[in-house]
């Protein structure tokens, strides 16, 4: 008889380790995050006032550790799905149960609330009427705040191993992917088209996180909010192919990115997503400036040692 997995439905958080609490603190405020200082790190706060982010100071930027959220009746089978998928299990927080992926990454896994809506979040529209300005001008723009962190993007030496290890031990199914290059997973119980993707890479190493805002204009109107702070390289404004979302990337201090991202598909829960293998020039945009060299650029694989 077969058993269909168990799977997680949220990402609860990250934490990134950075060079720099205070450069930390001035990029995310200029993006629209509320932050928080705590005693030993900072905490980065959306719109929807969840905690999404926890800065660490650290020698060099990486990844501490991604904290899912499950809900309570799966928690066991989840675990059990992580021993059997062969993760390395670590002493954590006392809170759910932490283990290292196939790369080194450390992952958390508890109960928690669902923080992924349950249908596809609703996208602000320009009304256009005869005779009335459609937009106000540009000393009206708000700032731009994002309403919830959307998915993350890791680096990995083997993009196909990573996503046969998140199917088999957090339940995330494939959306799409690009040969072994790239690839996009979702939770089950309803999901942005992607909740956690995969780049190929010599190394482990995050690439970016992503955040939904509203529209397209708030994506336009963020990469503004972020130039005239003075982050101004970055990728964008596009639309992606996979996902569909429109976007803009701003690079950060330490070579990655934070993504604003508008209109995402939605994969409803118990629904079949028709996942599909796309040709590289698909992979990354419909339409939109060219990719800068450094935007596939793993900075942490510079620091990586060699592998005998």
């Amino acid at each position: 008889m077969n058993i269909t997995p168990r799977g997680v439905h949220s990402i609860d958080h990250y934490a990134l380790c950075v060079p720099s609490l205070d450069d930390a603190r001035a990029f995310f405020a200029s993006f629209g995050l509320e932050v928080i200082d705590t005693c030993a790190s900072l905490d980065l706060k959306a719109a929807d006032g969840h905690r999404w982010v926890r800065l660490l100071q650290g020698s060099s930027k990486h990844l501490a550790y991604l904290s899912f959220n499950c809900f309570a009746e799966d928690h066991a089978a989840l675990r059990q799905q992580a021993e059997a998928a062969g993760a390395r299990f670590e002493p954590g927080d006392g809170e759910g149960f932490w283990f290292r992926d196939p790369d080194g990454n450390l992952l958390q896994v508890k109960v928690g609330g669902k923080h992924m809506p349950d249908h596809k979040s609703a996208q602000a529209r320009i009304q256009t009427q005869p005779g009335v300005r459609a937009v106000g001008t540009r000393d009206e723009v708000a700032q731009v705040r994002p309403r919830r962190l959307s998915h993350v993007l890791l680096f990995s030496p083997d993009v196909p191993r990573a996503v046969a290890f998140y199917e088999q031990a957090l339940g995330l199914r494939l959306s799409d992917h690009s040969q072994d290059i790239i690839a996009f997973t979702h939770a089950p119980h309803g999901c942005d088209h992607h909740l956690v993707a995969f780049c190929k890479s010599s190394a482990k190493g995050f690439h970016h996180a992503a955040w939904d805002v509203d529209s397209i204009d708030d994506v336009g109107n963020g990469a503004e909010q972020m130039a005239n702070a003075g982050y101004r390289e970055g990728w964008g404004t596009g639309r992606h192919c996979l996902g569909s979302n429109y976007f803009h990337y701003v690079r950060d201090p330490w070579g990655s990115f934070c993504e604003y991202s508008a209109d995402m598909d939605f994969i409803e829960a118990g629904s079949q997503w028709p996942a599909g293998d796309f040709p590289a020039q698909n992979s990354l945009y419909l339409w939109g400036p060219s990719v800068p060299e450094y935007f596939v650029l793993n900075t942490e694989a510079e620091r990586a040692p060699a592998r005998s």
